[in-house]
C-alpha cells in the first residue's frame, strides 16, 4: 500500500489526510472514508487502509485539532454543529460526483452519526465502531448511573488541569488510563512511541480536549449533587446539567448502518444499543464479547470483514 499525505483547506483550516487505492485504476472507485477519535490520528486505521485500499480508495483525515490538521484555539469551533459543517465540506471536497462508505470511531462517531442524519446525500453507508448513537447515550446519561460513572473521566478532561493531566509524565494517563484494550499485545512500546509523537505536536492536547469542552450537555458527576465549580471555570455553565435538565436528541438516521461493538468498552455501557433501530431502522449490529473500546486494534481481520461484507451486501 502506498498512502500519499495531503493537506485540503475547508472554512480556513488545513485537514491533513491519507489517501491511498488501487494503482492501475480503469474506472472512478468507490471512496470509503474514516474518522478517527481521541485520543489518536489517521494511524488507527492502518490495517483497514492497507485491506480496503486494494479495491476502494480510501481517506483517512487527522480530525481538526490532532497531529498535522489545523488546530484553531476557538472553541466554538469544536461545537458538534460547525464540525459537521465542515467534516461534510471535507466529504464533499474529496468525493464530489458519488457519496462515500463513512466508517468511524469513538468521537469520529460522534460526528458520523449526526452528519448521515443531516447530509445523507453525501454517505451511501455508514459504519459505526464504538461510538454510541447521540439519541441512546443521552438516555443512558439520564436513566443509567453505571453510563454516568463510566463518563466521570470526561470531566477531568474538561477541568482547569486537564492539558497538565494528559502531558505530565509523559502522557501517563492517555497511555495507562485511556489506551486500555482486552488483548494487551496491541499497545506496544513502538505504538505508544508513535502516539506520543502526535500527541507533542504544538497544541495538539489542547485541540483534542476542545471537543470536550464543547459537548453540548453533560451529566454532572455520578458522585456529586451539583457541577463542580472547577469544571464551570472552564466550560460553559450551560454545559453541566442535572440529568433532569438534560434532552434526548431526535438523530434518524435513513441509510444502510453496520455498527460494530466491542461489549468491554470502558466508555460506553452495552445498553447503548438497546432501541437503536428506532432511531436508524436499516441497522445491523454485530456485537465483540470480548473486545474493548478499540475494537479495530483488536480485532482488526474480523473487523474488515465486517465492513467488507457490509459494503457488498447494500450495493
Amino acid at each position: 500500500m502506498t498512502l500519499t499525505h495531503n493537506h485540503i483547506r475547508i472554512d480556513d483550516i488545513n485537514i491533513h489526510y491519507v489517501e491511498s487505492g488501487p494503482q492501475a485504476a480503469q474506472q472512478p472507485l468507490e471512496t470509503i472514508v474514516f474518522l478517527h477519535g481521541f485520543p489518536e490520528f489517521w494511524g488507527t486505521w492502518d490495517k483497514q487502509l492497507a485491506f480496503f485500499s486494494q479495491h476502494y480508495r480510501v481517506i483517512a483525515p487527522d480530525l481538526p485539532g490532532y497531529n498535522l490538521s489545523d488546530k484553531p484555539n476557538n472553541i466554538a469551533f469544536y461545537a458538534l454543529p460547525n464540525l459537521i459543517n465542515v467534516m461534510s465540506k471535507l466529504i464533499a471536497a474529496l468525493s464530489p460526483d458519488r457519496p462515500v462508505t463513512l466508517v468511524a470511531h469513538d468521537w469520529g462517531g460522534a460526528i458520523a452519526w449526526p452528519l448521515a442524519a443531516f447530509k445523507p446525500h453525501l454517505i451511501r453507508q455508514l459504519v459505526i465502531l464504538n461510538a454510541a448513537h447521540p439519541s441512546t447515550f443521552t438516555r443512558e446519561m439520564i436513566n443509567n448511573p453505571h453510563q454516568r460513572s463510566k463518563s466521570d473521566y470526561i470531566h477531568q478532561l474538561i477541568g482547569k488541569d486537564g492539558e497538565n493531566l494528559l502531558t505530565q509524565d509523559n502522557y501517563r494517563y492517555l497511555t495507562d488510563n485511556i489506551l486500555q484494550c482486552e488483548n494487551g499485545t496491541f499497545f506496544t512500546a513502538d505504538v505508544i512511541a508513535s502516539y506520543r509523537q502526535v500527541w507533542q505536536h504544538p497544541g495538539a492536547v489542547n485541540g483534542m480536549l476542545q471537543y470536550y469542552r464543547a459537548m453540548p450537555q453533560l451529566a454532572a458527576k455520578e458522585t456529586l449533587e451539583a457541577p463542580d465549580e472547577s469544571d464551570k471555570r472552564t466550560t460553559s455553565a450551560s454545559q453541566i446539567k442535572p440529568t433532569s435538565e438534560i434532552n434526548i436528541p431526535n438523530i434518524r438516521i435513513n441509510i444502510p448502518t453496520l455498527v460494530l461493538w466491542g461489549e468491554q468498552d470502558l466508555a460506553f455501557v452495552n445498553e447503548n444499543l438497546n432501541g437503536l433501530t428506532d432511531y436508524v431502522p436499516d441497522c445491523t449490529i454485530k456485537r465483540f464479547p470480548n473486545t474493548s473500546h478499540w475494537i479495530q486494534h483488536e480485532q482488526p481481520d474480523e473487523v474488515n470483514l465486517a465492513i467488507n461484507e457490509f459494503i457488498n451486501s447494500s450495493k
